[in-house]
């Protein structure tokens, strides 16, 4: 991993694998279909109606150029500050910037200039379309992995969202930990990525168009766990997980026995402290999950019933943005749900994409251990 943990000169600058991937995005690749692979386009999961009403108010030019991997729609977004790292054409700030409402505001950055042309054209065109007095969208160009440096200001945003961006930096732990810095206290980065079952070889890291196909710079998945913990952030919750073919033989032929999913993270900027784990009981709050919301793969909260959740879980909820969606209280138990500690959350994605199995004991209000069971899922 020395390339994730490679220092860099105050004054970021282009690395050969930035050069590539602006030439790839910027002039090999035009539009969606230009890709050989269907990394960048795999869905993460069905796209909510509200989502999908958004996503049809973006202009088909914008539409046109969008590569993401999966969809990066958080929840309880009104009024928040977000910034997307990478964002390409501009379909995800234009269909969030719906989302957040007036009062809100959607930041995007890309080092890549012909993206950020495509993006800017249509400002006018989509504020108009969304009944908006002032543009609340705004592109800066700009590396993820110098953040401060493009002018974006420290503590300043609400989420940061991501979609198949990450895997094409040659420096995650800084993309990382730039985004811990720019993200208020509470704040969260919510991410979709492409993630292989071990470590890349050499061979594959250097072969340009597998980096461009978001395959060459892919994470081993228990590499991101260790790097956000290295930069402050909490355990990485995963949401959704699929399986991502190649379907091109040449590129098949160099990949061999390394298989990928694409994976939804969310990661919490938090305070230090001691929470301890209890109950909770969702409200029913959040504008497209009044029935039930889901946080995570384990945890799914349906409006009015009680959860144990573990200390991780406790404490996102406690001091992010979601605070005023649920109801607490303790439970007296010091260690987590059954003696269960946070690191024994850890999910492996690609467990997660396989085919589901039968319930297990406790799933059905979705935490390790819920209030109907006294089975914990091991």
């Amino acid at each position: 991993m020395a390339d994730e943990h490679s220092a860099r000169p105050k004054d970021f600058a282009d690395s050969a694998v930035h050069v590539d991937v602006k030439e790839y995005y910027g002039e090999r690749v035009k539009k969606t279909s230009d890709l050989k692979t269907n990394a960048c386009v795999a869905p993460a999961q069905p796209i909510p109606a509200f989502v999908r009403q958004a996503l049809t108010k973006v202009h088909p030019e914008v539409t046109d150029r969008y590569y993401g991997c999966g969809l990066v729609v958080p929840e309880c977004l009104e009024g928040t500050r977000i910034l997307d790292l990478g964002s390409g054409s501009g379909r995800d700030c234009y269909m969030l910037s719906q989302l957040v409402g007036e009062k809100g505001h959607v930041t995007g950055i890309d080092m890549t200039e012909n993206q950020l042309e495509v993006a800017r054209t249509y400002v006018d065109h989509h504020m108009q379309e969304f009944g908006y007095k002032k543009p609340n969208v705004s592109f800066v160009q700009g590396y993820i992995e110098a953040l401060t440096e493009a002018g974006l200001e420290k503590n300043s945003f609400d989420i940061i969202i991501s979609n198949c961006v990450v895997n094409l930096s040659p420096d995650k732990r800084r993309v990382l930990a730039e985004a811990y810095s720019v993200l208020k206290d509470g704040g969260e980065l919510y991410f979709s990525d492409i993630y292989s079952s071990q470590r890349l070889t050499e061979e594959i890291k250097n072969h340009k168009v597998l980096w461009g196909e978001c395959f060459g710079g892919a994470l081993w998945w228990k590499d991101l766990l260790s790097l956000a913990e290295e930069v402050g952030f909490t355990a990485p919750r995963l949401v959704t997980a699929n399986f991502v073919t190649v379907d091109n033989k040449e590129l098949e032929d160099v990949l061999g026995d390394f298989k990928f999913v694409s994976a939804t993270y969310r990661l919490f900027k938090l305070p230090k402290g001691d929470i301890k784990c209890g109950q909770v009981i969702y409200n029913g709050s959040i504008t497209g999950a009044e029935n039930s919301f889901q946080f995570d793969c384990r945890y799914t909260f349906k409006a009015g019933e009680v959860v144990e959740v573990d200390r991780d879980v406790a404490s996102i909820l406690t001091h992010s943005r979601f605070a005023e969606d649920f109801t607490f209280q303790p439970s007296g138990d010091s260690c987590g749900p059954c003696g269960v500690k946070p690191t024994a959350a850890v999910v492996d994605p690609f467990e997660l994409a396989l085919p589901p199995k039968k319930p297990r004991p406790g799933s059905a209000t979705g935490g390790c251990c819920s209030t109907r069971s006294a089975t914990c899922c091991k």
